[in-house]
Parts: C-alpha cells; sequence; structure tokens
C-alpha cells in the first residue's frame, strides 16, 4: 500500500467514525487526505515513524506496538491522541476541516490504528520509514534498545 492509498484509507476511516461525528461523516475524501498528510509533519506525505515516536514518548508504545503487524490493535482514546500528536496539531487537523478539536481526535482515534496496522501488514511499512536500515532503528527506538 502506498502512502497515498494509505491516506485515502485513513480518510474513509475517519469520516465513518462514530466520533469524528456528524461533521465528519460530511467531509469529502480529498479534504481529509489533505489534512492527515500534514498531521504529522512529513513531506508530502503522512510520516509514521513520527507518529510512532510521538505516541511513544507519550508513553504510548506498548498501543502503539499492538498496531505493527497482524494481530489486535489496541484501542486509543481521542484525549491520548491528542496528548501524543500535541492539542495545536489537533487543533489545526480540525480547523483544516471545519470540525470540533472532540470530533477531530475522536475520529482519529479510530483512524489512526487501522492506519498503521494496514501500512504494516506485509511489510510496506519498510518503504515508509526508510527501508531494512530505517526499520531497525525505528524499532530500537520502540523497544527502547
Amino acid at each position: 500500500m502506498d502512502m497515498g492509498q494509505l491516506l485515502q484509507m485513513g480518510a474513509k476511516l475517519f469520516s465513518k467514525s462514530d466520533l469524528s461525528g456528524e461533521a465528519g461523516s460530511n467531509l469529502d475524501i480529498g479534504s481529509i487526505t489533505s489534512a492527515l498528510s500534514g498531521l504529522t509533519g512529513g513531506e508530502g506525505g503522512f510520516d509514521l515513524t513520527s507518529l510512532m515516536s510521538n505516541l511513544d514518548a507519550g508513553g504510548l508504545g506498548d498501543m502503539a506496538k499492538s498496531w505493527l503487524g497482524d494481530g489486535e490493535n489496541a484501542g486509543i482514546s481521542a484525549e491520548q491522541i491528542s496528548g501524543a500528536l500535541g492539542s495545536e496539531k489537533i487543533a489545526e487537523f480540525a480547523s483544516k476541516l471545519g470540525i470540533s478539536t472532540e470530533e477531530a481526535a475522536g475520529g482519529l482515534a479510530d483512524a489512526l490504528p487501522q492506519m498503521v496496522d494496514n501500512a504494516s501488514s506485509g511489510g510496506s511499512i519498510l518503504d515508509s520509514i526508510g527501508g531494512v536500515e530505517g526499520a531497525l532503528g525505528f524499532a530500537s527506538k520502540l523497544f527502547g534498545k
């Protein structure tokens, strides 16, 4: 799955989330995709490494690890998403979409675990974090080794 497909999938998940509210459900996928791509500060796309680092730094590393691979994904709350990404990033994301910060964080809490899970399924996460060397560095940061 390439980054464009991942962002589109995330946008669809966000719009279908009960937590993104009525406003989130009525947004067009292109707007959500654009807002998602700027959420993690990645150049021209969604930066999975940055997302995972923020989650780990926020004490949510174990939760985030459950999203990598093919097992069950641990849930994350809207408050935890806001804490990990920063309330200003959530506010910026919400503002781009014209929704409340609560709806933005709620929709992201539903969409992000599934996005990471899909990106990491079948090894395609390697491409998004710089190949095998990037994955080793990423894993060592995530697992604290």
